[in-house]
């Protein structure tokens, strides 16, 4: 247990200050950067769409769940069905926070090759579907109101969203990804991957087979990787994991499939698939691997002398933050509002983030006869005041890639 507690804390050391920096410059981004300036140069159907697509998505810090509707709000403001694709595939594989994350302690190799992957990744992925998917393929419905004006003191919103919302919306698998890096630091033999070494092809697709079902968060997977790297993993097939890891999941399929057609996601699913293989041999043949830091300072459960005073201080900074969003989320999930009157709550199933309460939000206060909507993830309710048929709202919520399940009695 000691040794545990000690790879935990020597990860949490290393990560906590480009966590805490690359929140903070994606709250920026967040506030700062209107959505209108994304969908300027989504809308044209060309190469160039796909890829600023690709380019500004890049940057952004949203996960898989989380960009799926983006995405369908995109291309229901007229946004090009390759740019959809290639934002869709994009940018969910990185974000500002994660590429910070991941040169903490992964190194600047890492830092670098995972951005320009996804990049190109999105890029011929968006090209495939411009090319092969006829445009009236998908389902989705009509445009609603994507763009929302967001109203309050912008300092406050960037610090709102950067260490309450989006600590609420990755914190979870964050800390799961600490906690499962330090277990398998301590737990699983120095030799255990080195059974492999000789077959990397092998690794690549057995990480495969566990990675693209589950959902891994950009962010949450980089000490999980650094972790297994230390026990003998490729780094081509530790960027196998961070590449497809977050850019698919279960969930995520079925939706994009509901929302944009089959042969859409059949493209999505084996672009990210295929390129993920392709810069996994890349990166092998290269011989980028991880440096002495996050190999011997970081990850190492014998490792004796105390964090730096910095390192310590932004650690416990993350940790109190961590855990008070996730305790807010809990309490939100367990904790039942009063309904006013002329207030209908429904069951929403699909919602796992900030980003899809806000998707949801808005696809139904776009219904006539809705004076205002609330949704919630945690809860997995959404509160509907006005006079609305439920019907419609049903319409709504689907149109926007999730689950209405009826009102909840």
């Amino acid at each position: 247990m000691r040794e545990y507690l000690l790879s935990l804390l020597n990860v949490v050391c290393e990560m906590s200050p480009y966590l805490l920096l690359g929140f903070l410059i994606a709250g920026i981004l967040h506030v700062f950067v209107p959505r209108t300036f994304y969908q300027r140069y989504l809308s044209r159907d060309n190469r160039w769409a796909v890829f600023w697509a690709a380019l500004l998505g890049v940057p952004l810090p949203l996960c898989s769940c989380g960009v799926i509707p983006t995405a369908i709000g995109l291309r229901n403001e007229k946004a090009s069905k390759g740019a959809v694709a290639s934002f869709l595939i994009a940018t969910p594989q990185t974000g500002i926070d994660s590429i910070l994350a991941t040169y903490s302690l992964l190194g600047l190799g890492f830092a670098v090759i995972r951005p320009v992957a996804a990049l190109v990744t999105g890029v011929c992925g968006g090209l495939l579907v411009s090319r092969l998917v006829p445009e009236g393929e998908e389902t989705g419905g009509p445009a609603s109101e994507y763009c929302r004006v967001e109203s309050g003191n912008r300092i406050w919103r960037v610090l709102k969203y950067a260490y309450f919302e989006m600590m609420q919306n990755i914190g979870g698998r964050l800390l799961i990804g600490l906690l499962v890096a330090a277990l398998i630091q301590v737990a699983v033999p120095d030799e255990f991957f080195l059974h492999f070494g000789k077959q990397p092809l092998l690794q690549m697709l057995v990480i495969l087979l566990i990675a693209v079902p589950m959902y891994i968060c950009s962010t949450g997977s980089i000490p999980v990787a650094a972790a297994l790297m230390m026990k003998g993993l490729s780094p081509g097939a530790a960027l196998v994991m961070l590449m497809a890891g977050p850019a698919v999941n279960l969930a995520s399929i079925l939706v994009v499939r509901k929302s944009l057609g089959r042969r859409f996601t059949w493209i999505y699913l084996l672009t990210v698939v295929g390129f993920s293989l392709l810069f996994g041999l890349l990166v092998n043949a290269i011989g980028i691997s991880v440096p002495v830091r996050a190999g011997g300072d970081a990850c190492c459960a014998a490792e004796t002398a105390p964090p730096a005073t910095f390192k310590l201080i932004c650690a416990i900074i993350l940790t109190l933050l961590l855990l008070f969003a996730l305790a807010m989320k809990l309490s939100a999930r367990f904790t039942r509002k009063v309904t006013e009157a002329g207030t209908a709550v429904y069951a929403v199933e699909g919602m796992h983030c900030s980003h899809c309460e806000a998707a949801v939000r808005r696809a139904v206060e776009s219904v006539p006869g809705v004076e205002s909507a609330e949704a919630s993830a945690p809860g997995k309710t959404l509160s509907v005041r006005g006079t609305a048929a439920e019907g419609e709202i049903k319409a709504a919520v689907e149109r926007a890639g999730y689950t209405f399940k009826g009102k909840i009695s």
